[in-house]
């Protein structure tokens, strides 16, 4: 452990410099500097895995489609990217796009069809392991998920294109929905060692900006692209992704003007941002929540044999019920999160209107109903020892959190005494957070603090499936027959109506079950410099369209 002297010296020798360091920024000059707290791997879309290099590939290159995010119905609405026009066949197994035939990369060359069928080429390519790879279940696909060129595609022009899609499938605009790459900068290429090849050429795109320059673990620097399609006079001439890995001293550079624009800002410094009179505060909510995972199967079986058995503990839904009245979750809410943010009853995001089940109420804090149904299920202080047993077995387990979280850290001590009360025994075990979600993806713990953002569109099955290589993400192995049958149907039915209707049956079985306790949704916080005009914070990110931004003279 290092020296807190020490440490306290460092700390006060960085405040000392950094005031007289600062650089000041020109309040009109005509970029935006957004804070990121590490550097990038990649800026090609295959390889963009997490949500920075999402964003700046996104901005580099452009797409079929584009949405935008619809706020009265809670939905994405499509609208003409790279296609200028589409029209889909009356069984939607087929559509065919009207291709722009004004874009250029920016090596010159001009974008065709030849890169979109190249692009899926790559992206479904088992050698290549893009991010996009498995994602193709809609389309004309070998064993390996490798997309059949000749069956999927019909090259009617450089600029017309019909896209073909498997038999009995339903696909939609997210089929499409990828990020076009140059076919002829990557053709030829060892797509093997392509993720290692990208790193060694020069980024040639089509989108709203372009790589001006990379300095590694310090900033990159977007140019506006005056040769875009998206191009706006009136637009930002340059955006600055700044590493700025500590999270005061992005707030202390927001305040100074060095930044421009943070995410995930804590509760806490809201009301300090909101009395700065330069920066405004926006709250995006309703994509992301908490919960504390229950094992629903014993993990040891399943680590041993692949056997699925009810967890000792877990495995009955009157005990997770239980669980759920025991925790005082709006505690949690309030004191920590300064109520920024909203109880969850289920794992539809409130952003969904149409399909949210929003007559389902978030489970109350009531331990006297949470020892009712104990005792119901068998739980029982048989000694009197303060901690409930059945069968011999003393209701005591290890609660895990990745270390480093103060959220999760301070919402397990709020557990671990709100389940003492009801007679079980939590110990808390913070854990190095590569580790822990390491064991929580193959589901080696017993109880455990997480959270998922939420999936643009909807995807249910990853998370809730039984079968648990279809559901991944169903890290509480959560088996119910019924969900089964319903998210499989979501996935054959047509009728927008039908499927909200199949979506709000799932959260009622959901939340009969509990096979976890849905904490709550956490806002994302977001400050930035109300120089910046034309920001609007979407669930599709705070980021998105970016290239709509203007700077106030």
């Amino acid at each position: 452990m290092k020296n807190k002297r020490i440490l306290l010296l460092f700390l006060l020798l960085v405040l000392a410099i950094v005031p007289s360091c600062r650089k000041e920024v020109p309040v009109n000059e005509n970029r935006v500097v957004v804070a990121i707290s590490s550097d990038i791997e990649s800026t090609n879309p295959a390889f963009a895995f997490t949500q920075n290099e999402g964003n700046i590939a996104g901005l580099l290159y452009a797409s079929l489609v584009q949405h935008k995010w619809n706020f009265a119905e809670g939905k994405m609405d499509t609208y003409p990217m790279l296609a200028k026009s589409w029209q889909w066949s009356k069984d939607s197994s087929s559509v065919n796009l009207k291709l722009r035939d004004d874009v250029k990369w920016s090596d010159g060359k001009p974008f065709t069809s030849a890169d979109v069928v190249f692009t899926f080429d790559v992206y479904s390519d088992p050698l290549v392991q893009s991010r996009f790879y498995g994602t193709f279940k809609n389309f004309y696909a070998d064993s390996s998920q490798h997309v059949n060129l000749q069956k999927t595609f019909t090259v009617n022009s450089p600029y017309d294109l019909t896209i073909n899609f498997k038999k009995g499938s339903i696909p939609s605009f997210f089929d499409i929905d990828f990020p076009i790459i140059p076919q002829h900068i990557y053709a030829g290429k060892d797509r093997k060692n392509l993720v290692t090849i990208e790193k060694e050429i020069k980024p040639v795109t089509d989108g709203a900006f372009k790589l001006a320059s990379w300095e590694k673990n310090q900033a990159i620097i977007l140019k506006q692209n005056k040769d875009s399609f998206l191009y706006n006079p009136q637009g930002i001439s340059e955006i600055i992704f700044k590493i700025v890995p500590d999270y005061n001293s992005q707030l202390t550079q927001l305040k100074n003007g060095e930044i421009d624009f943070m995410q995930d800002v804590k509760a806490g410094d809201v009301a300090a941002l909101e009395k700065n009179g330069g920066l405004d505060v926006s709250f995006l909510k309703g994509t992301q929540y908490d919960f504390i995972g229950w094992n629903n199967i014993d993990p040891e079986l399943y680590a041993k044999s692949k056997k699925v058995v009810p967890n000792k503990l877990f495995g009955d839904p009157k005990v997770r019920t239980a669980l759920s009245y025991a925790v005082n979750r709006k505690e949690i809410l309030q004191e920590f999160l300064n109520n920024y943010g909203q109880l969850a009853a289920g794992p539809i995001a409130p952003i969904f209107k149409s399909i949210i089940d929003t007559s389902l109420e978030p489970i109350p804090y009531d331990p006297d109903k949470a020892k009712q149904l104990l005792a119901s299920a068998g739980w029982k202080d048989e000694d009197n020892s303060g901690v409930l047993k059945k069968n011999g077995i003393k209701f005591s387990f290890t609660l895990n959190y990745p270390s480093g979280n103060p959220l999760r850290e301070f919402a397990a001590n709020v557990i671990q005494n709100n389940l003492k009360a009801v007679g079980i025994s939590a110990k808390l075990e913070p854990v190095e957070p590569e580790v822990f979600f390491q064991k929580m993806f193959a589901r080696e713990l017993n109880a455990w603090i997480s959270g998922w953002s939420v999936q643009i569109p909807v995807d249910m099955k990853v998370l809730w499936h039984s079968n648990l290589d279809k559901g991944p993400f169903n890290v509480v192995s959560f088996q119910n027959k019924s969900v089964d049958m319903i998210l499989d149907k979501i996935e054959k039915e047509r009728s927008e109506n039908q499927k909200a209707a199949l979506y709000k049956e799932l959260q009622d079985i959901i939340y009969k079950e509990q096979p976890v306790t849905f904490l709550y949704w956490i806002d994302n916080i977001i400050a930035f410099n109300n120089r910046i005009q034309n920001v609007t914070i979407t669930p599709l990110g705070p980021l998105d369209r970016c290239w709509e931004w203007s700077i106030k003279k």
